[in-house]
């Protein structure tokens, strides 16, 4: 496995909110020896510095690393981008809903420094409990075989952190594609009760409203989880964007119907392309952990937009080495706004999110840029 001294430290601070315990200059440095290391190591990296005005030398000293150009995460749909040590490293993919899915690389080093920077953010929340079994509702696919789905992987992967006692999965496997089994969630809701051990709702928030909706509908009466039950969601609303909800809203029914606080609701941000987690305070922000930095850029040139205003989400983080995906822009509209004007006592910088720039089928970044641009 590789060795990249920086980038290494960086990904294994254990405050993950705590701007203090990052060395000076910590963060710089590993951003230029993972950027360094891509010249290297990956074909045509280093022309695509060169043709944004930047080269290996500007490298060194570097601090404004929204410099650095940024690759589309769309770009990763049409071309798998490896370095080196991305050749015979782990492939997932996106859920690609629209037809086309992003394939990414995940050698050792990068993986287990993503996989660690969802672990100290779960202790800091307090949701790192080996001793205590809780039973599992993954809203994501059954696995069949070989986990290649990114969602699947991390819901899979996120099941460390309380021993499973028992696990449902909401899409089941029919020996013919995934099927959502409703009544056989709202089955296990109804079991999970009675069985008083605390449950984790992992997955597609989509599939949670949906069982919720029907048992309205069905007049099943409100559950109450046990304690410490957790809901914690990643992947969005995928094609069921048009009927997306605020998460409020999601929030104040699953509390309603299932009895979990809403202050234990919380949503995670993350994608096949930048696997840093991005999950939500007490007062339902994402902030920005010690490991990567944020940025909004204008739809029509890049350039960087300030506090509170909407542009497209950009990220930088050192941690990959298998792919060139340590400057992305995603396709996702937010806005940043300070630390200090959430109130929750995290420092650092939170993000807001306005959905995708483009929610049709294979919208361009350029299509949806113009559709931004005209709305100013």
């Amino acid at each position: 496995m590789i060795h990249l001294p920086s980038s290494d430290a960086l990904c294994a601070l254990t405050h993950p909110y705590c701007a203090d315990s990052v060395p000076p200059d910590l963060f710089n440095q590993a951003m230029t020896e993972i950027s360094r290391f891509h010249c290297q190591h990956t074909p045509g990296y280093e022309h695509w510095l060169n043709a944004n005005g930047l080269d290996a030398h500007d490298l060194e000293g570097l601090d404004d690393w929204s410099r650095l150009p940024p690759i589309f995460a769309n770009y990763f749909k049409q071309k798998l981008l490896l370095s080196s040590v991305g050749e015979d490293a782990l492939e997932l993919t996106s859920s690609g809903t629209s037809g086309q899915k992003s394939r990414m690389r995940y050698d050792e080093r990068s993986l287990a420094a993503a996989q660690f920077m969802v672990a100290q953010i779960f202790r800091h929340y307090g949701w790192d409990t080996p001793d205590t079994p809780s039973n599992y509702l993954l809203l994501s696919y059954e696995p069949q075989g070989h986990i290649t789905l990114g969602t699947s992987f991390t819901d899979q992967f996120l099941c460390r952190f309380a021993p499973p006692h028992r696990v449902v999965y909401a899409l089941r496997n029919n020996g013919n594609g995934h099927q959502f089994d409703v009544f056989g969630v709202i089955q296990a809701l109804q079991s999970f009760a009675e069985e008083g051990l605390p449950v984790r709702i992992l997955g597609f928030p989509a599939f949670l409203w949906q069982t919720l909706q029907r048992m309205q509908d069905t007049g099943v009466g409100n559950i109450q989880l046990p304690a410490d039950s957790l809901a914690f969601f990643g992947g969005g609303w995928k094609t069921q964007a048009a009927d997306e909800i605020p998460r409020q809203q999601l929030y104040a029914r699953i509390h309603r119907q299932l009895g979990i606080e809403t202050s234990r609701c919380r949503d995670g941000y993350g994608a096949v392309e930048h696997a840093v987690p991005y999950i939500e305070c007490s007062q339902h922000r994402f902030h920005v952990p010690v490991y990567s930095k944020v940025f909004v850029r204008n739809p029509a040139d890049l350039s960087l937009l300030p506090y509170g205003q909407k542009g497209l989400l950009s990220f930088v983080s050192p941690y990959i080495s298998s792919s060139p995906a340590h400057a992305v822009v995603m396709s996702d509209l937010a806005t940043l706004h300070p630390g200090a004007s959430c109130g929750c006592g995290l420092a650092n910088d939170w993000f807001e999110l306005h959905g995708r720039a483009g929610t049709t089928a294979g919208r361009s970044c350029a299509m949806a840029a113009a559709e931004l641009l005209g709305g100013h």
